[in-house]
Formats: C-alpha cells, structure tokens, sequence
C-alpha cells in the first residue's frame, strides 16, 4: 500500500529561455508562458489544479537563470521525485533547478528582499546568429568606463519614475544596491539588484546608459534625465533578449 497523498507546499528555482513564450504570466488568450506550461505540468501530475506563483513577471522574451515560485499539491512521492517528473514533463527551454518543501506562509514575491537581474550586450562590429536570442547587438564601440560613471549614480534608495512605471500603488522609489557594468567574453554585462524593480526598469536603464555608452548622452545628460522623474526622458528601451532574471534573495 502507497503512502498517503500529503497536501505540501513547495518552492522550487526555475530556469528558463523566455524566447518562445509571451513572458511568465499566464494569458487568457491562450499564447504560451512560463506559468502556464508549469501549471500544466503540475496539473496532469497530480490530477487536480495546481497553480503557482512567481516572484516575478518576466516580460516576452525575457529569460530567468532563478526565477522563483510556490505551489500547493497533493502528493506523496517526496520532493525528489516530483522535480524529476516534472522535469521529465517540462519543455526542453524550462527546468526546475531545484526543489523544496516550504511554509505554508512562503511567497516568493512579497518575501523576497532583493532581486537580481543581468543584461547581456553582443558588442562587436559583426552580429552574432547564436547569441541572437540571448542578447542585445550593438554594433558601435560602447565606452565601458562612461556607462560605469552613469551607473554609480544608481546606488542607493532614489525616485526612478524615469525608468520605469511601478505595477502596483504610485510609489517608484526603490534601493539599488549594486548597478555596473562588467566585460564577460563575448559580452558586456549589466549587473544590477534591488529591493524591487518597476516595470520596464531594467531595459530602460540598460537603453540609457548604452546611449551614454555610444555618445550620444554624456554622463550628466543621464544624470538630468534621472532627477527629472519624467517617464519620457528615458531613451529607449533595450529589447528583452538580452535580459535574464538571475536571482532571488531571502531571508533564509
């Protein structure tokens, strides 16, 4: 006789190339997400709904090396081997890196107390096919240095209405703690992590600072574009491939 079905609330880091899905969030029109192949999987593993939740919305296109989420379901194989299932049910761009049980009180957004994301720029004077889907091309000679200068003014708790629109209440302060800029063959990668970020926040920022980067705004342009807290004064965003959701940090 099997061991009963025990009703268990889990946690479990997802990765995931966003490439060919209409961002995390399930859509009611039926386009394809994170959230819902999850959930389908989950669903036909256990044989009743099974929903979950992230700790963040990644956009179209947008991927996650640790992305975070909870769920609650039946089930009495253990923890080992439901990530197994469901990694043998899961498409070949999403994988559960690992998996635990978690109180029932967890949730992986308002629990989380800082959040890390990375931005990957091809920088060569000849696109790239393979690195098409997993960043951004620019073509241009970017000044490292300059990009750098504009990003230490990122540290700290500021106003960044500039950057980005808050998905909920009208609060658009937020605390960086870390905002640079780093060489990573055959990248150059933005590295930044928050207590939270607005919507768009990140590609805004990377799309202004690479106009910093190709000299088309100087370091104090940036700087006056910032203070100003108007959402038109940023230069344009950055397109999604080249942004990857990288961690989730709590307090445990």
């Amino acid at each position: 006789m099997g061991s009963p079905f025990r009703v268990t609330r889990y946690r479990a880091q997802v990765e995931y190339d966003g490439t060919n899905y209409y961002g995390f969030q399930r859509q009611r029109d039926g386009f394809s997400t994170i959230q819902g192949e999850l959930e389908s999987v989950l669903t036909n593993l256990a044989q009743h709904p099974v929903f979950i939740t992230g700790a963040g919305r990644t956009d179209s296109g947008v991927h996650a090396l640790g992305q975070v989420i909870s769920f609650t379901i039946e089930w009495r194989h253990g923890e080992g081997a439901l990530q197994r299932a469901m990694n043998a049910n899961l498409p070949e761009d999403i994988a559960v890196k690992c998996l635990e049980e978690t109180a029932e009180t967890f949730h992986p957004r308002f629990d989380a107390r800082r959040r890390g994301y990375l931005y990957h720029v091809y920088n060569r004077p000849v696109r790239s096919p393979i690195h098409r889907n997993r960043s951004w091309h620019i073509a241009r000679q970017l000044d490292l240095g300059e990009m750098n200068k504009a990003a230490a003014c990122l540290i700290g708790q500021k106003d960044f209405a500039t950057f980005g629109l808050s998905p909920q209440g009208d609060s658009t302060v937020r605390e960086v703690f870390k905002a640079q800029w780093q060489e990573e063959e055959p990248f150059l990668v933005f590295h930044i992590e928050a207590n939270a970020f607005l919507f768009r926040m990140v590609r805004s920022l990377v799309g202004s600072l690479v106009a910093v980067g190709i000299g088309a705004w100087s370091v104090d342009d940036f700087y006056k574009a910032f203070q100003e807290r108007n959402r038109n004064r940023s230069a344009a965003a950055a397109p999604p491939q080249g942004l990857f959701l990288a961690s989730i940090a709590y307090e445990d």
